[in-house]
């Protein structure tokens, strides 16, 4: 017990030291002293278009992975890579302190932590002290799962030291943090996350979520960062649909794609859909629309998105 106390004295001091003794008077000291080796054991499950880039620049960071995905190419690709693979979800969580997955789908998301061999085939025993979801599902999925996980109790008692005061973690946690850049962006480590659930998980886990994109933005509790996601979507799945119509329009009357794009992105018409992503092929390198649309976001995965936001709304 004294020596808990000494440590936790010592954070104070370090933290009173580091206020005194800034030049800049905005300086502030963070709420948690966490250390990012309380993640050092990263499991992540779902290594598609958008998984696998992410999963590459953790390991690029120098995290330890453990990876799963229905795709045995792709688990061929990393076990040669020297990853270690597994079987199933159950056993990722079992070799893992945070767990991510990034899947297509709600039906995705709960087959891979309710179905056989999921990760919370072990009742109500977890290992992993945090969960986070990066699909793009429907916020109440998100926030029954976010239930399920913190009704379990963590195998090993974790202790999370803050600046006055000390915090048994008994139970595991959850964050639904749905990304933003498409594959570009999870190529290039630039994703933007949305983060739902606990502010104080939120910043334990934000140099973790850095290691894969450049912002994160913290949206409330349980299920935001998946309404945050839904409503990015709606809005952009609407200024892609525009620009694509406009374009077509343009083409049509004689006037080329990559004209009305210069046109588009200096004037009122500007948009993410035209400067970073735009949809005719030749007018820009590196989308989908320059290697005939592989590697892009599937259009029936935003109907689905449509779908699951209409029974959330109206049910």
């Amino acid at each position: 017990m004294a020596m808990m106390k000494m440590k936790i004295n010592g954070y104070r001091l370090r933290a009173l030291l580091s206020t005194s003794l800034s030049s800049s008077p905005f300086h502030s000291v963070p709420s948690r002293t966490f250390s990012s080796s309380s993640f050092e054991n990263v499991g992540f499950i779902g290594l598609g278009n958008m998984g696998s880039r992410m999963a590459n620049n953790l390991l690029k960071a120098g995290y330890k992975m453990t990876v799963h995905d229905v795709n045995c190419n792709v688990m061929k690709k990393y076990s040669d890579m020297g990853v270690s693979t597994k079987q199933t979800p159950f056993e990722v969580a079992e070799a893992s302190d945070v767990v991510i997955t990034m899947l297509p789908s709600s039906s995705h998301v709960l087959n891979v932590y309710n179905g056989p061999g999921g990760l919370l085939q072990g009742g109500d025993l977890l290992t992993p002290q945090l969960f986070i979801d990066s699909s793009t599902i429907d916020p109440q999925t998100s926030r029954k799962l976010a239930v399920s996980v913190s009704n379990c109790i963590l195998k090993e008692k974790k202790v999370w030291i803050h600046i006055t005061y000390v915090e048994n973690w008994e139970n595991p946690v959850m964050l639904d943090a749905p990304v933003s850049g498409g594959v570009v962006a999870a190529e290039a480590g630039s994703l933007t996350f949305m983060v739902g659930g606990s502010e104080d998980v939120y910043l334990a886990a934000k140099s973790l979520l850095l290691s894969m994109g450049k912002n994160t933005i913290f949206c409330g509790g349980r299920g935001n960062g998946s309404v945050a996601k839904i409503c990015n979507n709606l809005a952009m799945a609407i200024s892609m649909l525009g620009l694509s119509e406009a374009l077509a329009l343009g083409q049509s009357l004689g006037i080329t794609a990559s004209t009305l794009t210069k046109i588009f992105n200096s004037s009122s018409a500007r948009c993410w859909s035209s400067d970073s992503y735009n949809p005719v092929p030749g007018v820009m390198q590196g989308v989908p629309s320059s290697r005939n649309y592989s590697g892009g976001f599937a259009s029936k995965l935003m109907v689905i998105r449509f779908l699951c936001l209409y029974l959330y709304l109206y049910r």
